[in-house]
């Protein structure tokens, strides 16, 4: 049997216009230099300039910074009144969308996505695909994520087309593919196997990030705590290429053997033990509204007010997700898709 949800939202009552007023204390360190490790640039240069100029303008935002809990368990009702409080957010343009689930996310912009799980189907719980839209009115469709059948240990595809989740097809951008234990995860980009790779290792795949749950002394039953692991940014805030040549180059084996030369360590934010509602909370600012062991929020040890990433439930089969600088789309979708697996907890 399931215990009690693991991690309820708490809210503060003034969540609604923080869309308008930047909660961020100025005399904190500037994000962007957290994950700056070096690195040599990347050599082709796309149109990132003028897409990242399009895309800042969309929401005026800053990462919302957690503030005190205020015991106050979200309910659907509340999310709605949240829903009609906000302003609209301008559209953000989505001109290639194979760069734009690849490319950071602009400095200073948070993201918003919505993640809707499709049970329906032959293969019905076992084989769900998972959606990532915008959370805008025009609800612009990103990605789809599928787990792979016949594949020994958990392999989810991640296509930039909702119809096509093959592994041969064109819109094919990336995989999750965990260990056999179901605790370790690494997401790949679209690049080749390093086993079928050209002579200049030029198309080898690289690895976007590595996702680490361990258990504590409730198993999996109670706050999970998630280790995330990904490429360090260089000098112009693009994204350090890490492209093994065999398993023990990895994102992980660099972070277990504490090799961490162009590799940033992120973690989940602890969650905090509520008595009256019984159950452990994290606030989420409106953006969460059912407890649900799934609930995290990503941050940098550095830096905890600032929030890389947040993913929570906010109906049996919908969910936030929220991403900043310097994670991209295809990132924070694959970290995501690993809190699902079935081998973690129930729902």
């Amino acid at each position: 049997l399931c215990p009690p949800p693991a991690i309820a939202t708490s809210d503060e009552e003034d969540d609604s216009d923080s869309s308008t007023k930047p909660i961020r204390s100025e005399k904190k360190k500037n994000p962007v230099s957290l994950f700056q490790t070096g690195g040599d640039p990347p050599k082709e240069k796309k149109t990132k300039k003028k897409a990242t100029s399009k895309m800042a303008e969309s929401e005026e935002e800053t990462p919302e910074t957690p503030q005190k809990n205020s015991n106050k368990k979200g309910k659907g009702k509340k999310s709605k009144k949240v829903k009609e409080e906000r302003s609209p957010s301008p559209v953000i343009e989505v001109d290639n969308l194979e760069e734009f689930v690849l490319r950071p996310a602009p400095q200073g912009v948070t993201v918003k996505c919505r993640v809707t799980r499709d049970k329906k189907g032959m293969d019905r719980g076992l084989y769900p695909t998972y959606y990532l839209h915008l959370d805008n009115d025009k609800k612009v469709f990103l990605l789809a994520g599928r787990k792979r059948k016949k594949s020994k240990t958990s392999n989810y595809l991640i296509s930039i087309d909702p119809t096509d989740l093959s592994r041969g097809g064109e819109n094919f951008i990336g995989k999750l593919r965990s260990n056999l234990m179901g605790t370790k995860f690494t997401v790949f980009d679209n690049g080749a196997n390093p086993d079928r790779a050209s002579a200049d290792w030029s198309n080898v795949r690289q690895e976007l990030s590595a996702v680490v749950y361990e258990t504590n002394v409730l198993g999996f039953k109670g706050p999970r705590k998630m280790t995330v692991i990904i490429p360090g940014m260089n000098a112009d805030n693009e994204r350090v290429p890490i492209r093994p040549r065999n398993d023990n180059d990895g994102l992980l084996m660099r972070w277990q053997n504490k090799n961490m030369d162009n590799v940033i360590e992120l973690h989940n934010k602890a969650p905090v033990w509520n008595d009256e509602t019984q159950s452990y909370v994290l606030n989420f600012h409106g953006r969460v509204t059912h407890a649900s062991v799934k609930n995290f929020q990503i941050v940098h040890g550095s830096d905890p007010d600032y929030i890389v990433m947040q993913f929570g439930r906010v109906a049996d089969d919908a969910f936030t997700m929220d991403y900043n600088y310097p994670l991209c789309a295809v990132q924070a979708f694959a970290i995501a898709l690993s809190s699902f697996d079935g081998k973690l907890a129930c729902e």
